[in-house]
């Protein structure tokens, strides 16, 4: 994991997005390595995990993942 993570912490270094501007691929990263920090491994990468708090904190993502959690709710 280290090894694919590393490439990705480098590229993103300093900035506050991986291309610039808040995107869909900034969207999918974040989703992507939230699933990470259960592990602990993103707090080896402190960008990283300021990178997916920054993705979190965005109300169109709060919005987004409500709703993907009401879809998968059990219904009665």
């Amino acid at each position: 994991m280290r090894d694919r993570l590393t490439p990705l912490a480098a590229r993103l270094g300093d900035a506050e997005w991986l291309d610039g501007g808040f995107s869909a691929g900034d969207l999918m990263m974040v989703s992507v390595l939230l699933r990470l920090r259960a592990s602990g491994i993103l707090d080896t990468f402190p960008n990283l995990a300021a990178y997916v708090a920054r993705g979190e904190a965005r109300p169109a993502y709060q919005r987004a993942f409500a709703a993907q959690l009401a879809v998968n709710a059990p219904h009665p």
